[in-house]
């Protein structure tokens, strides 16, 4: 029985952290009215480790990001190597996390579910010191499945696309124990919404081509110049500009729209940190920016068609590589052609259309949800 669920993720990027609030929200939507008693908790695994490897973690993680990103898609590569870093990998991830090894220890979940590799690793540890026994399930937050995911001990992994299943399946992991269910966001992407409604919700003209370009919850990247970058754009288009938790950047951009004329080719406006991103993506037709793993899942939710522009080395320029393979996408490298490839692209309504299919065909809105119940499936009886 499933009476202690625990999620555990951790708060390096956002999208870790949201993948485990969609399941979180999954198993309350499925609990309601069926009078089931189950507890489900939710911890960001960095706030039980110490500060100097939170740190390296989360700000750290970010500043490299914006300032260097080819390191921390150099370690990315590096570290790609299937069983071969696990024991030095696993000591400094002990030394590190010591109160989340007494939490865990204390509460003796029935299930824990990861969405980071850092937990996993500790949990298949204390399996194998057999100071644990609850089961745990492996939920991949990308599109392709890094080495730091792997374990020895676990039930079952949840992964994107079928690509990462037959990769799991050629490292030996048993094809019982693979579900292709895509990655899990918030419930509400599967919600249907109209596109007009929405965009009169939100303040945006019925008429244009609507741009979500997304710097993530962070506020991560160079939005200004990406909207400098489409200002030329022959298409009447409008630019819905997330800042995340940047409030300078959103006051500035907010002074820069107030700006341009009412009937110029391309509009801006700025929004803030926002619960209300599946109302956006259904007033958009595209997204620009770089492919984080649920950022993508939410677009493809909303049928969106994908300009990607200078993905992180590592993860972001992989799931890109898998966006433009299923034909949702086209890729600018250098800012000066951006307004040129858009406009070429949206010209051509026939290849637009089909790219808008694909992407439709490619989305997984139900993934958490489909999670939830194949576990509770399993182990409710």
């Amino acid at each position: 029985m499933l009476r202690r669920v625990l999620l555990l993720s951790a708060s390096a990027g956002a999208g870790h952290i949201r993948a485990a609030q969609a399941l979180e929200k999954a198993f309350a939507e499925m609990g309601e009215g069926s009078g089931e008693r189950r507890e489900v908790q939710h911890l960001d695994v960095l706030n039980y480790t110490n500060k100097v490897f939170r740190n390296l973690y989360s700000k750290a993680y970010i500043d490299l990001v914006n300032k260097m990103p080819e390191v921390p898609g150099w370690f990315y590569d590096k570290l790609d190597k299937p069983w071969k870093n696990e024991r030095r990998r696993l000591a400094l991830d002990k030394l590190n996390t010591r109160p989340l090894v007494k939490l865990l220890r204390q509460y003796q979940p029935d299930l824990i579910i990861s969405t980071h590799f850092l937990p996993a690793e500790i949990v298949s540890w204390l399996r194998a010191k057999e100071r644990l026994k609850s089961r745990q399930v492996i939920v991949v937050t990308d599109f392709d499945v890094h080495a730091m995911w792997l374990v020895h001990h676990y039930e079952h992994y949840f992964v994107a696309i079928d690509e990462a299943r037959v990769y799991l399946e050629a490292l030996g992991i048993p094809a019982e124990k693979i579900t292709v269910s895509g990655i899990p966001i918030d419930p509400v992407f599967a919600q249907c919404k109209d596109k007009q409604e929405m965009r009169a919700k939100h303040g945006l003209a019925a008429d244009r081509t609507t741009i979500l370009l997304s710097a993530g919850g962070f506020g991560v990247g160079s939005v200004d110049a990406l909207i400098a970058a489409l200002l030329p754009l022959e298409q009447r288009a409008q630019i819905v500009a997330i800042c995340g938790r940047n409030e300078e950047l959103k006051e500035r951009l907010t002074r820069e729209a107030s700006q341009l004329k009412p009937d110029a080719s391309v509009l801006v406006k700025p929004f803030g940190y926002t619960k209300e991103m599946d109302e956006l993506m259904t007033a958009s037709d595209l997204v620009l920016g770089k492919p984080g793993g649920l950022t993508t899942c939410e677009a493809l939710a909303k049928g969106l068609v994908f300009v990607i522009v200078n993905p992180i080395p590592g993860q972001e320029e992989r799931n890109s590589d898998h966006l433009l393979e299923a034909g949702v996408g086209i890729r600018c490298n250098n800012l000066p052609t951006l307004a040129y490839k858009l406009d070429r692209l949206l010209s051509d309504r026939a290849r637009f259309a089909t790219m808008q299919e694909n992407s439709r065909r490619m989305g997984r809105p139900n993934a958490a949800k489909e999670i939830v119940q194949q576990l509770i499936t399993a182990y409710e009886n």
